[in-house]
């Protein structure tokens, strides 16, 4: 009997992704991907397309987006939003005053980075952007590698962008509020992206989810394709905890370029209730 396969965290070249939206619900589908929820960085311009796609080949779809939150100092958290209406203006406009704030943070890594000798990084991360309002750091961390400084967009993050490192430069994002407020209003359920990728202490971890969970949060993805089998039982440990609706992504980017591929996660532990069963 074939085991349900939802994939509900993944990004196409409307945000840091590889492929387009129709190209990422094609490779999902050939994968046995039977719900499929594309989740760009603060943009939700690829789920008419993407949704075109799913139904003609009659793959459940469902509309998602990953919104960058500013949490205490200096920490960026991901809120996935998943099942709204994609109409709703209040999260429309969220959105876009969201990535209104990526060019300048952008500017600002070029010119960080360029105290290090790695020059011009600002028009080298324009070269792998389809849309400038959402110029990553995912884009820069392509250039890099096309110099020749790390081998790989891990190898980037490890030693030029991440917290401590050359390249990072500190931005406000949207509030956990807003964010969580976004999604309810537009009917949709928000689910907290890859727990275990935070650098947060368990304590403050803890306050975390429990903020989330009072502003109305319902979810936590307990499976995530960065993950190991340790990372999954202490996600489970935190659903079971928090008592929170358990999700199942593979934040796939691209061929090459993720950790995992569409729809190749483990399971979910029996035990959880999966966050599908809140979806339409």
């Amino acid at each position: 009997m074939k085991v349900f396969n939802a994939d509900l965290h993944c990004h196409s070249t409307v945000s840091d992704g590889l492929l387009s939206p129709t190209v990422t619900v094609r490779r999902a589908h050939g994968n046995g991907v039977d719900l499929l929820a594309l989740t760009d960085h603060d943009e939700i311009g690829g789920l008419e397309a993407a949704a075109a796609m799913a139904g003609e080949l009659g793959m459940r779809f469902i509309n998602g987006v990953e919104i960058s939150v500013s949490w205490g100092d200096d920490q960026t958290v991901h809120i996935l939003g998943l099942g709204f209406d994609r109409q709703f203006t209040p999260l429309v406009q969220g959105l876009a005053n969201v990535r209104g704030g990526r060019d300048s943070r952008a500017r600002r890594i070029a010119a960080e980075l360029d105290k290090v000798s790695i020059h011009g990084a600002y028009e080298g991360a324009l070269k792998y952007v389809s849309n400038p309002a959402l110029i990553s750091r995912s884009h820069f961390a392509r250039y890099i590698v096309e110099l020749g400084h790390a081998k790989d967009v891990k190898g980037v993050f490890d030693w030029w962008l991440a917290k401590g490192k050359p390249g990072h430069v500190q931005h406000a994002w949207a509030t956990m509020e807003e964010a969580v407020r976004w999604i309810h209003g537009a009917g949709g359920i928000a689910v907290v992206a890859h727990p275990g990728r935070y650098r947060l202490a368990r304590a403050e971890l803890a306050r975390m989810l429990a903020m989330f969970k009072d502003l109305g949060g319902v979810g936590i993805e307990v499976v995530s394709g960065s993950n190991n089998e340790e990372h999954i039982r202490d996600h489970a440990h935190l659903a079971r905890h928090h008592g929170f609706l358990a999700s199942r992504g593979s934040d796939f980017h691209g061929p090459g370029e993720s950790w995992i591929d569409l729809g190749r996660m483990p399971q979910l532990p029996d035990d959880l209730t999966p966050v599908w069963t809140r979806l339409h």
